[in-house]
């Protein structure tokens, strides 16, 4: 999807929100990232509700980049790289369907891309299972709590930011270091 100032945005959930936003910030060409929920029933759900399960919400980020400077694939590379596509409903210890691997498109464009590199990542035989990725087309994205946004930045130190968190972000740096931002 792209706006007026050529930027595009792009909706992922891949496991607790905290670790994808701490990667993302540190992407060259990315300009925003809002961590949120989407893909569930329930309008404005707070934390607690998408925490219960109960709602289908999905915990998200929204990256908003320049794909001059990052195009979309590479959004996606990055996605796969620093989760498994292949646990359904589940990023390590962290377990229900509001920590599932999803990609919202915002257009067939997006879609399309998306389900390229799915099955790339998957003829490459990179993963010991198939990956488990849902492909949906974005309804509604919702802004989380202000208490979520930069969370990592504001806690490092945190235990969940010490064990879950900044190892993602290292193997991130280690893994995309040409495309670390300045």
């Amino acid at each position: 999807m792209e706006n007026e100032n050529n930027s595009e945005v792009a909706t992922l959930g891949g496991g607790c929100f905290w670790c994808l936003e701490a990667v993302y910030d540190e992407l060259e060409g990315v300009l925003n990232v809002e961590s949120g929920y989407a893909g569930g029933n329930l309008l404005q759900p707070s934390y607690q509700q998408v925490c219960s399960g109960a709602t289908g919400h999905a915990e998200v980020v929204q990256v908003t980049f320049d794909p001059q400077v990052t195009p979309y694939r590479e959004i996606l590379e990055v996605f796969f790289a620093i989760h498994n596509p292949t646990t359904l409903n589940r990023q390590g210890a962290d377990v229900g369907s509001q920590y599932r691997s999803v990609i919202f498109y915002h257009d067939q464009s997006q879609k399309q891309v998306a389900e390229s590199v799915i099955r790339e990542i998957d003829e490459m035989g990179i993963w010991d299972a198939p990956i488990v990725t849902q492909v949906l087309p974005l309804d509604k994205f919702y802004v989380a709590e202000d208490y979520h946004q930069e969370y990592y930045k504001k806690n490092p130190y945190q235990g969940y930011c010490q064990v879950v968190v900044a190892p993602k972000v290292a193997k991130f740096r280690q893994k995309f270091a040409r495309k670390l931002r300045a």
